[in-house]
């Protein structure tokens, strides 16, 4: 079954990191990505880009119209997701534990209901 897992954020927090620490930080993070790649448990990882940078997408008239987001006003955005394929809830909750900060930070885990067929 696939998982979704959220990882929020803000420039507070990114600012929070010491500087001599922020390598050793991402060192961690690449380290669990590279771990759960391997087992095939990990299907993407992503970093979003910073919530002043978010778009709005409606459509008026048949035509898009984009405004600045995010659309809620928050302290916190997401600031990445990841995929996972796991055998079984459980299983997405120890890799969800297992994530960097986890023990500072938590991490959302939404299962994934269904696959949408992208191709014809």
């Amino acid at each position: 079954m696939k998982y979704l897992m959220l990882i929020y954020g803000n420039q507070e927090k990114w600012e929070s990191i010491p500087a001599e620490s922020f390598e050793t930080e991402i060192a961690k993070q690449d380290a669990f990505n590279r771990k759960y790649r391997q087992t095939g448990e990990l299907l993407g990882a992503y970093g979003l880009g910073d919530a002043v940078t978010a778009k709005l997408v409606r459509r008026q008239d048949g035509a898009p119209v984009v405004t600045d987001g995010p659309y809620l006003e928050t302290k916190e955005y997401i600031a990445s997701l990841y995929l996972l394929d796991c055998d079984s809830e459980e299983r997405a909750r120890q890799i969800a534990a297992e994530m960097p900060w986890a023990d500072r930070e938590p991490v959302e885990l939404w299962p994934i209901l269904h696959d949408a067929a992208t191709k014809p």
